[in-house]
């Protein structure tokens, strides 16, 4: 299966989550790809659309491979995959820098995002965590446990896509996994779409602002 784009990728996810229409439901998106996938599910479902913000934690020279990841939290919510840092040899001081590097853009995403917008609140609800799809997973992983933190009465994770064994790992966490294909062959994300650009800021706010009034949602405090 060949997506469009997120966007028909997030209608046809949207539709595996019908169910969940008229259940409180908050969608959460990983930006900034999991934001168009996002908007498609709080529409459907006239749900609040909110954010999750997390950054991968690169290796020592490969960026792309994920040794962990940082999620936003009081305090912070810190993933780290042991048994690859352990065969890498990652220094302690490195970890600690991309630590920080990672927090610094977190509050940077959070500025520009979200000026003053009111968060949505989890407590006693269906949060629904989304994203454009799953590789390795760890930057799901902080996000799925910094959110259920903040008490949702249920954990929903979907994505369009995810390689099995992120999936099987990632599915111990939520409460209920939605996924629309598993692929034995899955180098990235992007192979499984005909259009995957990167997307900007703008974009992002975009899309936020546009669901501003899904499910009486989080509406901006400051004018765009």
């Amino acid at each position: 299966m060949l997506f469009i784009d997120r966007f028909e990728a997030g209608r046809r996810l949207a539709a595996k989550l019908a169910h969940l229409r008229g259940r409180q439901a908050v969608v959460l998106a990983l930006p900034r790809g999991g934001v168009p996938v996002g908007y498609e599910i709080a529409r459907a479902l006239d749900a609040p659309l909110d954010l999750v913000l997390v950054r991968k934690i690169g290796a020592p020279g490969q960026a792309e491979l994920a040794i962990g990841a940082v999620a936003e939290g009081a305090p912070p919510e810190m993933v780290a995959e042991g048994r690859l840092i352990a065969a890498l040899a990652v220094p302690a001081d490195y970890l600690e820098a991309a630590q920080s590097r990672a927090l610094d853009e977190i509050r940077r995403r959070r500025a520009v995002y979200l000026r003053g917008r009111a968060r949505a609140p989890l407590r006693g609800r269906v949060a629904i965590l989304v994203d454009d799809g799953i590789a390795t997973g760890a930057t799901m992983l902080a996000a799925l446990r910094a959110v259920r933190r903040q008490g949702p009465q249920r954990l929903v994770l979907a994505v369009p896509v995810a390689a099995p064994e992120s999936l099987r790992r990632l599915g111990r966490e939520a409460d209920e996994t939605v996924c629309l294909q598993t692929p034995l062959e899955f180098a990235s994300v992007g192979q499984f779409y005909h259009a995957f650009p990167q997307l900007s800021d703008r974009e992002v706010t975009d899309l936020l602002d546009r669901a501003a009034g899904f499910g009486g949602g989080p509406v901006p405090e400051v004018a765009p």
